[in-house]
């Protein structure tokens, strides 16, 4: 069995997980796993996710309005999410972004939400989860006038946008995807991040690895992506799974 896994991106505050959330993490560590990210998408999700934190001593939270929420983002949400990120192990602001793909906020939104809530992780010197799908250019630009830390999370471009994102200083997580058939451009963009700025993640319940595609996901998976990533980077898997581990504690400062 393999040890030291490190999920750096999970949404177990899921409903998916309504009927067995307590059994599942409470068998996690027997299993390897010996910490686990969790975001948030909205005010009551961030809610959600310092509640879920506070009966599991290996799991941590973010607090932030995805972009698909932005929309609906009540008028004092920055003051809101100020409050609940000084709660116990919330260690960064997110998951935030962009998101050109389905559109479920206006754009302009969507830029004001993400520039304001990279505002507030300055101010509080808390990391960024960054969520961007199809909308490259307004997210790079964003990140190179505030230049957070943070992870751009569930990577799934090409080995030059990887190479864009380290160079502004960040972190790239990957997720099941890399698993898939048609998975060339995220392996390739694995072999080129360097090994300290590298991360695993499951974005479950979503992303489940092959031989699991379709099914819900949860940090179990992860040695399946780690098999991809470490045969990618030329790496042995524990070695990998050491490293990201270590990356994600680095990050976040846990």
């Amino acid at each position: 069995m393999y040890r030291n896994l490190f999920d750096s991106h999970a949404h177990y505050n899921d409903q998916r997980f309504d009927e067995d959330r307590h059994a599942l993490l409470g068998s996690l560590p027997g299993q390897g796993i010996i910490g686990v990210i969790n975001p948030a998408t909205d005010v009551e999700s961030s809610r959600q996710c310092i509640a879920l934190v506070r009966q599991y001593p290996f799991i941590y939270s973010a607090v932030g309005v995805h972009p698909h929420e932005a929309g609906q983002a009540p008028p004092d949400y920055i003051a809101r999410l100020q409050t609940l990120a000084q709660s116990p192990k919330v260690c960064a602001i997110g998951e935030i972004g962009l998101d050109y793909h389905y559109d479920f906020s206006p754009r302009e939104v969507q830029r004001r939400v993400f520039e304001q809530q990279l505002q507030l992780a300055a101010q509080l010197n808390l990391p960024v989860i960054i969520h961007d799908r199809e909308a490259h250019s307004d997210t790079l630009e964003l990140l190179q006038r505030y230049r957070p830390t943070g992870v751009m999370h569930c990577f799934t471009g090409s080995a030059e946008m990887a190479r864009q994102v380290v160079k502004l200083g960040l972190y790239v997580g990957f997720t099941g995807v890399v698993t898939f058939n048609n998975a060339r451009k995220p392996l390739e963009a694995v072999a080129v991040v360097p090994p300290e700025r590298l991360l695993i993640e499951t974005d479950c319940p979503y992303m489940a690895p092959v031989p699991h595609r379709g099914q819900r996901c949860d940090s179990t998976m992860l040695p399946l992506t780690a098999q991809a990533m470490a045969a990618a980077k030329g790496m042995e898997v524990q070695a990998l799974l050491d490293l990201t581990a270590q990356n994600a504690k680095t990050l976040f400062g846990i």
